[in-house]
């Protein structure tokens, strides 16, 4: 059966596009032809750019200033009694700590159901994230909270998640560059992904905007090729290096006491209960898989984990090596 496409212009309102998704989603909107309005913050505003080729047929997309944070600011100087179509939001909390998370990926993003439904929008597409499958944290817990109140909405959506993003796997490209070992949880295998970058997963998120077999569903998707172990890609950065492969261990159960230690000082310290819980973010990337967990057998399965587009981890670290592309690492980044 063939699916189902209505490609017609829309107007959309896009959040997070200061992020590197975002800005790679704005791209991708615009070129698709869509009418887009960017909701910013005021010191964010600058980091956008709009510089695309009008001979190419391209439009500008509009900017709004605001706080997201506050449904009045939303509300007034976000959707400004216009219509839209359809919201995407490629908006996350920065660091994921608790009170940002909450702030972020769940108040902020119930401000924004609640303008959408005073303006009568039809579709919402989320950018989500994989590992709220398996939840062990404060920022998946907030996560997940949004996610069940927009399903129940009546709205519209696409949730999608994607699995580890090109940045969150490209911090020891310096290390490797100064003659450092790769650093490695375990025996380098603990873990696996089907990375993907920043454009594909921003044309994922603008073709749900066109395909009704995306709508109404949870998303999870990844990269092109086989799933890869942190093992798998510093051999390929060895490799790219002209390098005999060389690793630095760390055992899972230094992170434990490092967590321990932190959340006994946080009953007095509130810095060191973030700290904390930075470090069970960091434990939880380094322990679990980014692919679909599969309910029945409990283990995260590769044959589940769909994918899409063309770009490669490998091509990446190849492009970053020759300065052709560059790192954007988020706060919380493990190296």
């Amino acid at each position: 059966m063939k699916k189902s496409t209505n490609k017609v212009v829309k107007r959309v309102l896009l959040l997070g596009s200061t992020g590197t998704v975002g800005r790679a989603t704005l791209q991708a909107l615009l070129k698709r032809g869509h009418h887009v309005t960017c909701f910013v913050r005021s010191s964010a505003s600058s980091n956008l750019n709009f510089s695309f080729d009008p001979s190419a047929g391209i439009r500008r997309a509009d900017i709004r200033v605001g706080d997201i944070t506050n449904l009045v600011s939303l509300r007034e100087n976000g959707f400004c009694g216009d219509a839209f179509d359809a919201v995407v939001s490629c908006l996350a909390s920065r660091t994921g700590a608790p009170d940002d998370a909450w702030k972020i990926d769940y108040q902020a993003h119930v401000n924004l159901l609640t303008c959408a439904k005073e303006a009568d929008v039809q579709h919402i597409v989320l950018l989500s994230a994989i590992c709220v499958q398996k939840p062990m944290l404060e920022f998946q817990y907030a996560k997940l909270a949004f996610e069940k109140m927009l399903a129940e909405s009546g709205l519209t959506y696409s949730i999608v998640r994607p699995t580890a993003l090109f940045k969150s796997l490209s911090g020891q490209v310096e290390r490797l560059q100064k003659g450092k070992p790769f650093l490695v949880f375990g025996n380098g295998e603990l873990t696996s992904c089907k990375p993907i970058s920043d454009n594909d997963l921003a044309k994922y998120l603008v073709q749900c905007l066109d395909d009704d077999a995306l709508h109404n569903k949870i998303l999870p998707i990844g990269g092109p090729g086989p799933a890869i172990t942190p093992k798998q890609q510093g051999e390929m950065l060895f490799k790219l290096l002209n390098r005999s492969p060389r690793y630095s261990h760390f055992p899972v159960r230094l992170f434990d006491a490092i967590i321990w230690s932190l959340s006994k000082l946080g009953v007095l310290i509130p810095a060191s209960a973030r700290k904390a819980e930075f470090a069970r973010i960091g434990r939880y990337y380094a322990t679990e898989s980014m692919l679909v967990l599969n309910q029945a057998t409990k283990t995260y399965d590769e044959t589940k984990t769909p994918s899409t587009g063309n770009d490669t981890l490998f091509d990446y670290y190849a492009d970053v090596l020759q300065k052709k592309a560059t790192v954007e690492r988020g706060d919380h980044a493990i190296f």
